[in-house]
């Protein structure tokens, strides 16, 4: 009887952690298998997933006798929270491990785009030598604004602070009063409007929630300085895509860089193409080696630890 389902790819490393002790059934493919995976759930006590599997209906229908689903990252948008509430099923998502990889990916883009150098290689080459056209920006001395004080946000701070920049954050589950504003060197700002006015820099670092859900649309982004960079790391859905792209076509803002989008992968026929200073990742913020060893790591443990105190 199996014992886990491993629905996406999971670490050798980690997987070993989970071998000897426990029956796996372990498909990388299998969150494209919709049917099959709701099939293989009876009798099944534990399931391991990242963000592509729909932990939701006739999977959930079927799980009855699931007892934890670990989660290799920390979005939860594909797991359906309100029935594995009802079921009492733990849901153990990989918070913090991959905190510092999206915070790199955030500063490499800031770099990029402020900049205004790295995309040279083919007019080097060939001889055109654009050099009085990529006149850039620094990066110190810039406001950044980031949505969201979290793991994430916290580790983005730390960094940006460290490059000289001014950080301030919005984040309506944290008090004016708490210290972690000071103890982050953060600083409070009250409302989002507030934020995006303010700063060179907006980075998003929230979940996708009903509220979030086009957190950013054309009537926010255009409260945004003209020369501001928006950056979506966090989860597509948050800025309404119709909406950045209309506002890049017109210049209302700098420029913007998008690493989650509302449907994913991107469909050949999008919206994107021939867009002005945008800059598109196919959702890697936490893709790094050393990221997906703390996650997968971080979540067969929590798994392991779950299922052998159920017994």
């Amino acid at each position: 009887m199996t014992d886990i389902i491993i629905t996406e790819y999971i670490d050798p490393k980690a997987l070993a952690i989970l071998e000897p002790d426990f029956d796996i059934h372990y498909d990388q493919d299998l969150w494209q298998k919709p049917e099959e995976l709701a099939s293989l759930m009876p009798g099944v006590p534990g399931m391991i997933v990242r963000n592509a599997t729909q932990v939701r209906g006739a999977v959930l229908d079927n799980a009855d006798e699931l007892k934890c689903v670990g989660r290799l990252g920390v979005g939860l948008d594909n797991i359906d929270m309100d029935e594995c509430g009802t079921k009492d099923i733990a849901v153990y998502p990989a918070t913090g491990a991959n905190s510092d990889s999206v915070a790199e990916l955030a500063i490499g883009g800031m770099f990029v785009m402020l900049r205004n150098a790295y995309h040279a290689t083919p007019s080097v080459v060939d001889g055109s030598w654009p050099r009085m056209q990529m006149m850039g920006r620094e990066v110190m001395g810039k406001t950044l604004g980031i949505v969201g004080l979290g793991s994430i946000g916290k580790a983005l701070a730390w960094r940006a602070k460290g490059l000289g920049m001014t950080v301030v954050a919005w984040d309506p589950y944290i008090n004016a009063d708490n210290p972690q504003w000071e103890e982050h060197g953060v600083g409070f700002i009250a409302t989002l409007e507030e934020l995006v006015a303010a700063a060179d820099v907006v980075s998003v670092h929230v979940p996708l929630t009903d509220e979030t859900r086009d957190m950013f649309d054309a009537a926010l982004i255009a409260q945004m300085k003209s020369d501001a960079l928006l950056f979506n790391l966090a989860r597509g859905g948050i800025v309404n895509e119709t909406d950045l792209v209309a506002a890049l076509r017109e210049n209302q803002i700098g420029g913007a860089f998008l690493d989650t989008f509302e449907v994913e992968p991107v469909s050949a026929d999008n919206i994107f193409k021939d867009v002005p200073n945008l800059i598109l990742a196919p959702h890697v913020g936490a893709r790094t080696v050393e990221a997906d060893d703390r996650v997968c790591t971080m979540i067969a443990d929590a798994v392991a630890k779950h299922l052998k105190a159920e017994g």
